[in-house]
């Protein structure tokens, strides 16, 4: 059902990390296909702008230069002014809550521009990882804290994103990257890495995982990550396993290619980390693996299932937030405790879920 809004030309800024971004997707699509009249202009840095693929037509995606053009807080001002000149924004929607983004909503209040800012329960967070006195318990979602800015600024509207595309894309999108999936063959993506030590599963346990499954004949998998050591610990795993095993990380694709072969994936392993979003993107299953972190915090991938999540329970967990602080163990216990076999379980499971389901 189509919505009217008071507001015509909406600003929206989501900088920062990969996966955060990604997670702003389901609820930017929804919004936008429910306020047809209204042309939603997402600003976000420019390697994240490619993630918007078959975007809405009233939705105008920015990628902004951060670190060079608009840098600082003089730079988000002239930003702001420039895009208030060439779209008339008569509201900002404020879903990252730090200096950049201040910065913006300065302008807003000195050119009398409504605002409304995420909240990100950063005091619940820290109650959640300390080490004394921890409260355990599911905090709200990232993707449920994005619709509330919008909602709070008068959005109302229904969870109508499914994937970014209508069904798995064309083979033609990623012929670059492999053949055309064989009848009967089950294709599994695996993202090892993570930008924080605290939420990578141990290499060697993984490359186990690895070894198990490219053994199986009906089974190709896809090794999903970055540059430097990353590309050489997966070309290594492509070498000793057979040409069932594919490196993504050989040459960067670029997002389009890199989704609309996810799209054919059967389920992806993936660390609480960018991947597991991007997989959420396209309708992917994801047997994510935990440590450090917990899903509690809020970042589970978009509409993934909590019976598909790895994770041990310790007392300690979770300790971070975003991964990045030392395990005060000394040993990441949290890890030591998931075997290979269970991740590989869980992936079986998946695979079992799906041919019952078809």
């Amino acid at each position: 059902m189509e919505r009217v809004s008071k507001y015509k030309n909406v600003l929206i800024a989501r900088f920062s990390a990969l996966g955060d971004v990604a997670m702003t997707v389901p609820v930017v699509y929804s919004v936008c296909a429910a306020y047809p009249g209204t042309r939603f202009v997402m600003i976000t840095q420019q390697v994240a702008s490619s993630l918007f693929i078959n975007a809405p037509s009233n939705l105008v995606v920015i990628g902004v230069d951060v670190k060079m053009k608009y840098r600082g807080v003089k730079g988000m001002c002239k930003l702001f002014r420039e895009l208030r000149r060439e779209y008339s924004i008569d509201l900002f929607i404020d879903l990252h809550d730090v200096i950049r983004t201040y910065a913006i909503e300065a302008c807003c209040f000195v050119s009398g521009v409504p605002f409304r800012r995420i909240r990100k329960g950063r005091r619940d967070k820290k109650r959640l990882t300390r080490s004394h006195g921890k409260q355990l318990r599911k905090l709200v979602s990232s993707h449920e804290r994005y619709a509330d800015v919008f909602s709070r600024a008068g959005f109302e509207f229904p969870e109508s994103f499914v994937s970014l595309f209508s069904g798995p894309a064309g083979f033609s999108a990623f012929a670059e990257i492999t053949p055309p999936k064989q009848e009967g063959e089950k294709w599994i993506a695996i993202a090892p890495f993570a930008k924080h030590q605290g939420k990578i599963y141990p290499v060697d346990r993984m490359e186990n995982v690895v070894a198990a499954l490219a053994a199986r004949d009906d089974t190709k998998i896809f090794l999903f990550g970055g540059g430097g050591s990353e590309r050489e610990t997966l070309h290594a795993w492509v070498e000793r396993y057979g040409d069932n095993v594919v490196s993504i990380a050989e040459k960067r694709y670029g997002f389009p290619k890199e989704l609309a072969l996810l799209s054919h994936m059967d389920v992806m392993v993936s660390m609480d980390s960018a991947n597991m979003h991007l997989a959420s993107l396209v309708c992917l299953p994801v047997v994510s693996v935990w440590g450090a972190t917990h899903p509690y915090c809020g970042f589970t991938g978009w509409k993934q299932l909590e019976c598909d999540i790895v994770q041990s329970e310790l007392q300690c967990r979770p300790c971070s937030v975003f991964g990045n602080s030392p395990c005060r163990r000394g040993d990441y216990a949290c890890f030591a405790a998931i075997t290979p076999e269970m991740v590989i379980e869980k992936i079986d499971r998946v695979l079992s879920r799906i041919k019952s389901n078809k």
